[in-house]
């Protein structure tokens, strides 16, 4: 697949959740947590296709307007312990984990320059923890961050 395509096709994919589901939680005012959103695309299909992370930024913000997330997790792993994790889990591999090793290099250099120019929004969490540490710290900053924004 062409890399613009993909990236549209996240984009559009977005832009439906957004107006479907988020959107409307928001409204009742709702906290709402996503798998992935704006900063997966900006890694993986900025950096890691090379299409620019600004490009793709602008991209999205045409297709969901001004929806960010307050608060984004970066769970951080080694490539390693991300092979194994996967060679343990028996599944196949997906069409973007097949790109190789070069592609996912660059995937976290843009996650990790998030996170650098964003440290009041990125949380930076050690994905080697176990599971349960790693629940109570995200639970942990979801409720610093709703104690500190009542409209969060």
């Amino acid at each position: 697949m062409d890399p613009w395509t993909e990236a549209y096709l996240y984009a559009a994919a977005r832009a439906d959740l957004v107006r479907r589901e988020i959107q409307p939680r928001l409204k009742r005012g709702e906290t709402v947590l996503c798998e992935r959103f704006l900063d997966s695309s900006l890694a993986y299909q900025g950096a890691g296709r090379g299409l620019g992370m600004e490009a793709v930024r602008e991209l999205n913000a045409r297709a969901v307007g001004d929806v960010v997330p307050d608060l984004k997790f970066y769970l951080l792993l080694d490539r390693e312990e991300r092979e194994r994790r996967a060679r343990s889990s028996g599944a196949p591999l997906d069409r973007i984990e097949r790109v190789g090793d070069e592609f996912m290099r660059r995937v976290e250099e843009g996650f990790e320059e998030i996170a650098r120019s964003e440290p009041d929004r990125v949380r930076v969490l050690d994905a080697t923890l176990p599971p349960e540490k790693l629940e109570e710290a995200v639970e942990s900053e979801i409720r610093a961050l709703q104690r500190n924004s009542p409209s969060v």
